[in-house]
């Protein structure tokens, strides 16, 4: 049974008879934690234990600046609140508001269990321990961790084990951004006549794209305004942005909501090559140089082959964000040379960075900081989690667009999946609401090659 067909660990239970519910005894590891420091909240009417081995992870990692020592610290302060106050011992259990028993397993004082059979030399084995030892007692006990390599220890030695589902949206099932449907050519004829279609009857998201399709090979792009209940034709483009043009209808839609003051948060999903940054980028340099509706570009990516961590390299935080930042040079030393022709693009690209309307910072940097009036592009946000999106969106001051890019095909992060990565929660999240748009891009646009390895590697 996959991930997503295995019932949520926010509500489980099992049923034993007809009317009998067993109470489950919950053994949380540190990156489930780590990942929600809420996550203890979340196991109702059932028994949650951390082992001392828990505790002293997240006193390890309480010191970190980023969202993981930010999380640490958060799930510390609550299990120490929880002592306070004469609401009860913690070795002994206290029951929360929102149902679960919590308690603190300090575990056994020799070095050997009998019938375990891993060393102590790290703590995810001695948290394996202290689920074994609760097992060995007769409560029945479901491991919950986010490393794949502590579940299969834990199958192996009979522990029920799960992944921490709670903040997963299936990405099988994403929204889409854009659907095709069927028209009658007489509806196309009135669409381009009258400038909309009333579509009273039909369910569209806010903001959802449509293409309509005759038998009479006659068609339509729309967008859905869910104020109007109409489609709607849209935004004209007069010419080219910084030299790009859309190559298929998913870009078109994308360089649309990418160019809508009205749509403030924005997510293309998709694989390398469909021009998710480029078209970021794109809009971006439109609307802060061309329009002059936003102060400036802000432009952020995830450090995570480096621990999040960017000290490592040589340099001022300029230069060390460098070579993390390639891609984005990359793609604007396209965009001016496209514009200005061949030869001036590093005129135009000196220009651009000396105007100091383009900042480039890592994503740990942002948490704390007040971004008005900016245009924001996220790139590779599936190597965030859903506290750190929510983090940086909530970053967005007033009049601020902000737009997360990735694929979450693509994940470096090792306790994230396409399924809990924080871009596809925040598709999964926002897709009903009228500030938010989305395109899923398919087709790989970067060139025949890349197109070609994208659909066989």
């Amino acid at each position: 049974m996959s991930v997503i067909d295995r019932p949520s660990v926010r509500n489980i239970a099992t049923v034993s008879g007809e009317n009998n519910v067993t109470r489950k005894t919950f053994v949380i590891d540190t990156n489930v934690l780590v990942h929600d420091s809420t996550a203890i909240q979340k196991f109702k009417d059932n028994d949650v234990v951390i082992p001392l081995a828990v505790l002293e992870e997240l006193d390890s990692l309480k010191r970190y600046s980023d969202d993981v020592g930010k999380s640490a610290r958060e799930a510390i302060r609550y299990i120490d609140s929880l002592k306070g106050d004469k609401k009860g011992d913690l070795h002994i259990g206290v029951v929360i508001p929102e149902g679960p028993k919590v308690r603190i397993h300090l575990g056994q004082k020799q070095e050997k269990i009998d019938g375990f059979p891993l060393p102590m030399d790290r703590a995810a084995n001695r948290f394996l321990l202290a689920a074994f030892i609760l097992k060995q007692r007769g409560e029945s006990v479901v491991i919950v961790s986010k490393d794949f390599v502590t579940r299969v220890k834990a199958e192996a030695m009979d522990l029920e084990a799960e992944d921490y589902e709670s903040l997963k949206v299936s990405y099988e099932e994403i929204y889409r951004g854009m659907r095709k449907i069927p028209a009658a050519k007489h509806d196309i004829d009135v669409f381009y006549k009258d400038g909309y279609l009333p579509m009273p009857q039909e369910a569209f998201r806010p903001n959802e794209y449509v293409l309509l399709t005759s038998p009479e090979n006659s068609s339509a792009i729309s967008k859905y305004n869910d104020k109007t209940r109409r489609l709607e034709p849209l935004m004209a483009i007069n010419r080219d942005i910084w030299g790009i043009q859309p190559l298929n209808v998913e870009q078109r839609c994308a360089i649309d909501m990418l160019l809508r003051d009205d749509i403030p948060l924005v997510t293309l999903v998709g694989p390398a090559g469909t021009g998710k940054t480029l078209l970021a980028l794109a809009c971006g340099m439109r609307k802060v140089f061309d329009d002059a509706v936003y102060s400036r570009i802000l432009i952020s990516r995830p450090i995570v082959p480096l621990g999040k961590d960017i000290g490592y390299l040589p340099g001022t935080k300029d230069e060390k964000l460098y070579h993390w930042m390639q891609p984005i040079y990359d793609n604007l030393e396209f965009l001016c040379s496209t514009t200005s022709g061949d030869g001036n693009g590093a005129a135009t690209l000196e220009f651009i960075m000396e105007s100091k309307k383009i900042e480039m910072e890592a994503v740990t940097y942002i948490r704390g900081r007040s971004l008005p009036k900016m245009y924001m592009i996220i790139d590779e946000a599936q190597n965030l989690t859903p506290h750190e999106v929510k983090t940086v969106i909530s970053r967005a001051g007033k009049g601020t667009k902000v737009i997360l890019t990735g694929d979450p095909t693509q994940i470096d992060n090792p306790y994230l999946d396409k399924d809990s990565n924080g871009l596809t929660y925040t598709v999964g999240r926002f897709k009903n609401q009228r500030l938010f748009g989305h395109m899923f891009l398919e087709r790989t646009e970067r060139s025949e090659l890349a197109s070609i390895a994208a659909d066989i590697l």
